[in-house]
């Protein structure tokens, strides 16, 4: 793995047939629709791959079979947060024996840790883990962030390679970019796709983008635009994305809406054959489906490719 990590790196949803079978052929066309759209990663068992859902079995499952049908074509990240410090280095253990290039970690959820018991934390986990650690901002989910000076401190292990920030705060990203900037070979990856484009222009290294398993293409088009300083096509390319963003995402009242759109949407697009949504959340019913169906004919496309 090429240090700093730079591109799309996409969050893959989790294929499922009921909540403890991994769909290993949608996973398979999945991957190789992702490979063809040109990304530069793929991460497995994020926030969009509904880790925090799944059995210990059914994630060290995925591990397995992602690693297996990728082999070793793009970089490979294993997301290993848990509230189990042990959980998260054994989960760590057999991504490294299964040929994966890094893990990503978010801080542990329920009781909210303060700013030094997070630092002593990693300081206690990295060492521990056998493979580059990316650090996951994700306060919505965690309840905690990472303050930049945290972020500084747990980087001073070189075995810390790069931060994930799903916060949607550009004024926070900037900050801990500017106190990372030393670190030539850090990775600072943006999660949230609608600010991915602006971030890059400033100096982000890429983006983890949910949006990236539908029209992989498109995202790499504008991670590629922004790097050149091309704001024109950024500009278009953007409209394309809020598209998206405004309407398969926002289908239903509750938070888990991203999600259920996200994999309706691709088991409309053929790309997985079910949506079935990992408990206590579930797929959407007909109504809905017909509403995501529609936001996708209204997205420029022809013979299932969008125009870009």
């Amino acid at each position: 793995m090429i240090q700093p990590l730079c591109g799309i790196i996409p969050p893959l949803v989790t294929p499922l047939t009921d909540n403890e079978t991994l769909d290993v052929e949608s996973l398979e066309r999945l991957i190789e629709h992702l490979i063809a759209g040109g990304v530069h990663g793929l991460f497995i068992l994020g926030t969009t791959g509904e880790e925090q859902s799944l059995s210990y079995h059914l994630r060290e499952e995925m591990i397995r079979q992602s690693t297996r049908i990728n082999q070793g074509r793009l970089p490979l990240l294993v997301c290993v947060s848990d509230t189990s410090i042990v959980e998260s280095i054994r989960l760590a253990r057999i991504a490294a024996d299964c040929g994966a290039d890094g893990v990503v970690s978010a801080p542990p959820y329920y009781f909210a840790t303060g700013q030094p018991e997070l630092a002593q934390f990693y300081e206690e986990l990295v060492p521990q883990l056998p493979l580059p650690v990316f650090l996951y901002n994700m306060p919505s989910h965690v309840k905690v962030s990472f303050a930049p000076e945290t972020v500084h401190r747990i980087a001073q292990n070189p075995h810390v390679v790069g931060f994930k920030d799903s916060s949607a705060n550009a004024v926070y990203f900037q900050s801990v970019l500017y106190k990372m900037r030393e670190r030539s070979d850090f990775a600072m990856l943006v999660g949230p796709e609608e600010i991915t484009g602006e971030c890059v222009l400033l100096g982000a290294h890429g983006g983890i983008n949910g949006g990236a398993n539908m029209f992989p293409s498109l995202y790499v088009s504008m991670y590629e635009a922004a790097r050149r300083g091309d704001v024109t096509r950024v500009l278009q390319l953007q409209q394309i994305i809020m598209q998206i963003s405004s309407t398969i995402y926002t289908i239903g009242q509750h938070g888990s809406s991203y999600l259920k759109g996200l994999k309706c949407a691709l088991s409309l697009l053929g790309i997985i054959k079910d949506d079935f949504v990992a408990s206590p959340f579930y797929k959407f019913n007909q109504p809905e489906r017909e509403k995501v169906r529609q936001a996708l004919s209204a997205l420029p496309m022809r013979n299932g490719q969008l125009l870009l």
